[in-house]
C-alpha cells in the first residue's frame, strides 16, 4: 500500500455523525446547569459576570467557561459589558416563574450518572472519564499500551477524513520538513505527505504511543516519508530541524498553562520564519459559537483537562508565544486550522 488512498475523499458528508458523537454530553450540562443549579432563575434577578458566577455557585473556572459559551451558543445569555444576562428564551422557558418554564421535564434527568459527573467536574474542575477525577489520569492511561492503541485507533479513523481536507487546504509549497508534535498514530502526517509529496515528516510521540504510531504509519503505507521520534512533549525540548510544525486535535485536552508551554516549545525549537499549523476545533472570537463546537467543548471538558479554546483566545497565546498570526480557515467537520510564523 502507498499513501494515495489518502488523496481520495469521500463522497458524502459525515458531518452530522460526528455531531452526534461529539455532541453527547451537551444535554448533561445543561440539565445540571437548569436542575442541579438552578441557573437560569439566579441569573433573571442577578446578571453577573463570569467570576461572580463561579464564586455563587462554587464553580471551577475551566469547565464554568464551557458552560457560560454553551449557553451563550444555544442563545440562553448573553454579554454586555462583561456581564452575562439571560435572553428571552431563557426567561420563558427555564426560569422560575415563568409558565412556560421547562425545567419539571429536565428534572427526569437529575440523577443521570452524566449529569451527576457535571457537577462533579463544575466543582472540581477535573475530568471525569479516566481515573476518579485524577488529574494525571490521562497522562497515566495513555502509558497502557492497550488504552493508547484503542484510543489511538480512533483517533487515526478520525483523521482519514480531517487529515485529507486539512492538508488540500495547505500551502507548504515552500517546506522541507514537518514535525507532527503529538502526532497520535501519524495520520495527519501521512495525509499531508500524501498531497505534499516533497515534504518529509516526522511524528513526535511518547511510548507506547511511538510503537503504535510506527505500525499505523506503516499501515498506511507511509513509512518511507514518515518516520516516528520518541520523546515526551512535555517534559522534553522538542526536536529542532523542521521549518514547520503541525499540532492537530492536542491543544484541545489541556489547560491554558499546558496550551501556552506547548507554543513556547514549539516557537523555541522551529526555524525562524517557519510555520505553525494548529488543527482544532475552534469557538468564534465571541465564543457565542458555532453551537457543534460549544457541544464538543462539553465532551472535552467532561473527558479531558481542556476545552475548545476561541479563535480569539488562540491569538492571544500565540502573540505572547512570540508567533505572527498568518491565517485562519475552516476544514471539514467543525474544524478548522490556524496558522502563524515564528518571528
Amino acid at each position: 500500500m502507498n499513501l494515495e488512498h489518502l488523496t481520495h475523499e469521500p463522497a458524502t458528508d459525515p458531518t452530522p455523525i460526528y455531531r452526534m458523537r461529539d455532541g453527547i454530553y451537551a444535554v448533561d450540562l445543561l440539565a445540571s446547569a437548569v436542575v442541579h443549579l438552578d441557573l437560569f432563575t439566579w441569573l433573571a434577578d442577578h446578571p453577573s459576570t463570569f467570576g461572580a458566577i463561579c464564586a455563587h455557585f462554587e464553580l471551577h473556572t475551566r469547565p464554568a467557561d464551557v458552560l457560560m459559551t454553551l449557553c451563550n451558543s444555544l442563545g440562553l445569555t448573553t454579554q454586555s459589558g462583561g456581564v452575562y444576562h439571560l435572553t428571552l428564551r431563557a426567561r420563558e422557558h427555564l426560569a422560575g416563574g415563568s409558565p412556560w418554564n421547562l425545567a419539571p421535564y429536565y428534572a427526569a434527568l437529575k440523577d443521570r450518572p452524566q449529569t451527576m459527573d457535571m457537577i462533579k467536574v463544575l466543582r472540581s474542575g477535573k475530568p471525569a472519564n479516566w481515573g476518579s477525577y485524577d488529574a494525571d489520569a490521562w497522562a497515566k492511561a495513555m502509558e497502557r499500551p492497550e488504552f493508547a492503541e484503542q484510543f489511538t485507533a480512533a483517533m487515526d479513523c478520525r483523521g482519514v477524513h480531517l487529515g485529507q481536507v486539512l492538508a488540500a487546504k495547505l500551502d507548504l509549497s515552500q517546506n522541507h520538513a514537518l514535525l507532527d508534535i503529538g502526532g497520535g498514530s501519524g495520520i495527519y502526517s501521512c495525509a499531508i505527505v500524501a498531497r505534499h509529496g516533497h515534504l518529509r515528516a516526522s511524528v513526535f510521540e511518547k511510548p507506547p504511543v511511538d510503537r503504535i504510531a510506527q505500525t499505523a504509519i506503516e499501515r498506511q503505507g507511509g513509512s518511507e516519508k514518515v518516520q516516528v521520534i520518541a520523546g515526551d512533549m512535555f517534559k522534553d525540548p522538542l526536536p529542532t530541524g523542521f521549518d514547520v510544525h503541525l499540532i492537530s486535535n492536542v491543544l484541545h485536552d489541556w489547560d491554558e498553562p499546558v496550551v501556552r508551554d506547548l507554543l513556547a516549545k514549539s516557537h523555541a525549537a522551529l526555524a525562524p520564519g517557519g510555520f505553525l499549523i494548529i488543527h482544532d476545533a475552534h469557538l468564534n472570537p465571541e465564543k457565542n459559537g458555532p453551537l457543534p463546537v460549544a457541544q464538543y467543548s462539553v465532551l472535552l471538558m467532561h473527558s479531558t483537562e481542556g476545552k475548545c479554546y476561541s479563535v480569539g483566545e488562540m491569538r492571544s497565546y500565540l502573540d505572547n508565544a512570540g508567533f505572527e498570526w498568518s491565517a485562519f480557515q475552516p476544514t471539514a467537520a467543525d474544524r478548522s486550522f490556524i496558522l502563524a510564523r515564528r518571528v
